[in-house]
């Protein structure tokens, strides 16, 4: 069966390709689902009204990411973290930490944006990646002191 893809799949193909899948995949998976239309003529125009309007959704976000890259370029977050011998941290400073330090500078990141190059288990500064839209993304700095 012909199907027309609406989403990125893997596997498949991309936005607007034309592939044959088996039936009952298509019939059970992707059309319930709204991954795929039926390869109809109608179907085909409607696909293309629709990447209009993802075009223009993606380059709004693509902007607001830009933006907001650009604040959060002058922010540094302070952790306080209580230490024991050697001034190694009890546990280690996790991304969700990061977060809601960020949370109070009235930044609403998911911790899962952010990613750490290595743990973070001693006093000092480090830097946390934050990746805010596919191909936006910003280093801040983590300051870890005492409490």
């Amino acid at each position: 069966m012909k199907v027309i893809l609406r989403k990125d799949i893997e596997t498949l193909g991309n936005i607007g390709d034309i592939v044959d899948v088996r039936e009952g995949y298509a019939r059970n998976f992707l059309i319930p689902r709204k991954i795929a239309y039926t390869a109809l003529n109608g179907n085909l125009k409607a696909l293309e009204d629709e990447k209009k309007s993802i075009a223009r959704k993606s380059e709004k976000e693509l902007h607001a990411a830009e933006k907001l890259s650009t604040e959060l370029e002058k922010v540094s977050v302070t952790i306080p973290v209580q230490i024991g011998e050697e001034d190694k941290i009890f546990g280690s400073v996790t991304t969700q930490m990061i977060a809601d330090a960020l949370k109070e500078k009235d930044f609403d990141i998911d911790k899962r944006k952010i990613e750490i190059e290595e743990s973070i288990k001693t006093l000092g500064i480090y830097n946390a990646n934050i990746k805010i839209y596919s191909n936006v993304s910003v280093n801040i700095k983590v300051w870890v002191v005492r409490e």
